[in-house]
């Protein structure tokens, strides 16, 4: 053991244990305080790590217990000084460490020997145990040639607040390993969650000199509206870009267009029955596509369907009249008009118009004309998300109602009355105005890539090149309702999956989600709202690694989440817990952490937690960063808002919702279909 070993040993081994050591500390040891050649070390704290030299390698300890001799026996001098009193400390082996440089090792392969030193950790041990010594290393270009401009660095680990067991020591989480998994921070509410996610935010968007963290990507879903105000400061002018996008209902604000939602998302948004309403739907969403296609299959197909439909209306209920049944074919041809099945051939046969004797030869001739555009194979359209208006839904919804009567179902019109109902509610909800696109939003329809390209942050460039424009792009979901969020998130969710899945080079646009409350869209009973959320994430949490997609979670609610998207976490930072469904949710899901560690969580004090995971080799309890500007989530105040002078104004704005504002600044009438109480919010 080298000389400056020595005088850092602060006690003897007395007993060696398969799983335990116990450590006598040197008498004179004042309340388990030592002062070493580099400063005071207060080595005593749980959790707080020894070195063991055993020949060329120290075993690492971790200290679980203290204790003394008992007070009331009297010691070799006869008195019952407790000053004076033997300390010991309980320590559990973790590792080992090499004496000269070296990896950290997890397991012990030689313990030590009866009365081996025993000594308190340096920083730099503590650097080569969490394998972080080297916070900056040199940046490389492009496929590892050299880097622009010569000379910049960037991160390799991060620091992301101060230990509470080693004075001033900084705990830092690799980055690769950090934001290349999964990851979950979890607590009670007023915990801290919101700020730990700023600040580790802050600190990695804080490099104050090249190279900046450019190509860094997070989608944030911000449910409560509070991440614009602590990361917007991070935007620095042709480095990090800050982009904040509100889910209002105005024009203005996000716009997502319904033509991007899938089959099974319709379906699900829809409630539509399996059995009945499924298949009709079906049609109804391909129908969409074929009366926008002009190839000459499609142009064949949908004549085919017009045919079809014109030939039922004829037929019709017993009940209708022949003005009526008139009335529809006129509709049907007018509004999906083919080079021979159009109005100039209902004139050939029809000069006048007369809807009530269009009978006879004239009708059993067009009827003929008609017919011969029937197929006997013909297939059901194919749904490939063309752009639609949301009345045309509702057209071809009609048409497939038609088709399905012509081929002899005759109740699916009552069968599917209540999936009609939901999408003319769907029409008019004022909280759905973000989804409906009309008239001339169709005719500049914006594409799934334009859509994505914004989403994740990126600008056009020369030809098929794009520059990245912002890093973090902020969703705001504060105005909307649980089934909005899980709508939203699932859709954009699995359309930036799509989008990595398919780029090329593969996994080389990293993109991380960072889902606030995600306990309420990702969860672990299915979602009471249409869309389910939880779906797509349990797939991205189990795949998206492989394709460069990762969420970071946020939750209070541990055993609310899905196992699935928690169980493939590899990082964990956990705050304040104490609910025991939640502390037994953490123990199910990491088995690897001891139990003497699970019992902090309880006692954690507001904006401390305990990190573990991949990005560290060693469950580590740390104060986080403060968070500067802090997230808009800070507590009531409550005696200064209760108790004040008579007279003050409430320090309160009631906001109108966005249908009714704009109503109101027009000078227009609340909707008809509004709530009672959609003027305020």
């Amino acid at each position: 053991m080298s000389h400056d070993d020595r005088k850092r040993a602060i006690g003897k081994v007395v007993s060696v244990a398969a799983d335990r050591f116990v450590v006598e500390m040197h008498v004179g040891t004042d309340n388990f305080t030592v002062v070493g050649f580099d400063g005071v070390h207060y080595v005593a704290r749980l959790g707080s790590f020894l070195m063991i030299p055993s020949q060329s390698e120290y075993v690492v300890v971790e200290v679980v217990g203290l204790r003394e001799r008992d007070a009331s026996t009297p010691s070799e001098r006869g008195d019952f000084d407790r000053a004076g009193s033997s300390k010991y400390l309980d320590v559990v082996p973790v590792g080992m460490l090499p004496m000269r440089g070296g990896a950290f090792r997890f397991g012990v392969s030689v313990f030590p020997s009866l009365y081996a030193d025993a000594l308190y950790a340096l920083d730099g041990e503590l650097d080569r145990i969490f394998e972080t010594e080297a916070a900056v290393e040199p940046s490389v270009g492009p496929d590892g040639g050299a880097c622009e401009p010569e000379g910049a660095t960037r991160y390799r680990v991060l620091p992301i607040g101060k230990s509470v067991v080693f004075e001033n020591y900084d705990i830092k989480v690799r980055l690769n390993e950090f934001f290349g998994g999964h990851v979950a921070v979890l607590g009670n509410t007023g915990s801290g969650k919101s700020c730990t996610v700023a600040s580790v935010l802050q600190s990695l968007f804080s490099k104050p000199e090249e190279h900046h963290a450019r190509g860094a990507t997070f989608v944030v879903f911000d449910v409560n509206g509070e991440y614009h105000a602590a990361l917007a400061a991070s935007a620095k002018e042709g480095a990090i870009g800050v982009e904040r996008v509100v889910l209002d209902g105005t024009a203005a604000g996000f716009r997502m267009p319904h033509w991007f939602l899938e089959m099974a998302e319709w379906e699900l948004l829809l409630q539509a029955s399996e059995r009945t309403q499924l298949p009709v739907l079906r049609t109804a969403l391909g129908l969409t596509s074929l009366f926008h296609a002009n190839t000459p299959e499609a142009l064949a197909l949908r004549e085919h369907f017009v045919a079809t439909c014109i030939i039922e209306c004829f037929r019709g209920a017993d009940g209708d009249s022949p003005v009526s049944k008139f009335q529809r074919v006129v509709s049907l041809l007018q509004k999906y008009p083919t080079n021979d099945l159009n109005m100039a051939l209902l004139n050939r046969f029809n000069p006048n118009f007369q809807y009530g004797n269009f009978s006879g030869n004239n009708q059993s001739a067009f009827l003929d004309e008609v017919r011969k555009k029937l197929r006997e194979d013909a297939p059901l359209p194919a749904y490939n998300r063309t752009p639609f208006s949301f009345d045309e839904l509702h057209e071809c919804l009609d048409f497939a109602i038609l088709y399905e009567e012509a081929h002899g179902n005759r109740q699916i019109r009552d069968y599917c009355s209540s999936m009609v109902t939901r999408l003319r509610s769907l029409q008019e909800r004022t909280e759905y105005a973000f989804l409906r696109h009309e008239g001339a939003d169709v005719d500049a329809a914006v594409s799934d890539l334009e859509f994505l390209t914004k989403i994740v942050g990126l600008e056009r460039a020369a030809g098929e090149s794009f520059t990245k424009r912002n890093q973090v792009i902020i969703i705001d979901l504060n105005s909307v309702e649980d089934e909005i969020v899980e709508l939203v998130s699932a859709v954009i969710a699995r359309m930036l999956f799509r989008f990595l899945r398919h780029a090329e080079p593969r996994n080389r646009f990293p993109i991380h989600l960072l889902l606030e409350e995600a306990h309420r869209y990702v969860a672990s009973t299915p979602s009471r709202f249409s869309i389910d959320a939880t779906k797509i994430f349990e797939r991205i949490a189990k795949e998206g690694r492989k394709y460069g997609m990762f969420v970071l979670l946020a939750s209070q609610r541990p055993s609310e989440l899905s196992k699935t998207v928690l169980s493939q976490c590899s990082n964990f930072l956990v705050h304040r817990i104490q609910n025991p469904d939640d502390l037994s949710q953490i123990r199910q899901m990491t088995p690897f952490i001891s139990e003497s560690v699970l019992k902090r969580l309880p006692s954690l004090p507001r904006q401390h937690a305990l990190v573990f995971g991949t990005s560290v080799n060693l469950p580590t309890t740390f104060k986080v960063r403060e968070a500067s500007p802090r997230p808009h989530s800070d507590d009531t105040a409550v005696v200064d808002l209760w108790f004040h002078e008579e007279g003050r104004a409430a320090d309160i704005h009631l906001a109108r919702r966005p249908a009714a504002a704009a109503a109101a600044a027009k000078g227009e009438p609340m909707a008809a279909n509004a709530a009672p109480d959609d003027d305020i919010f």
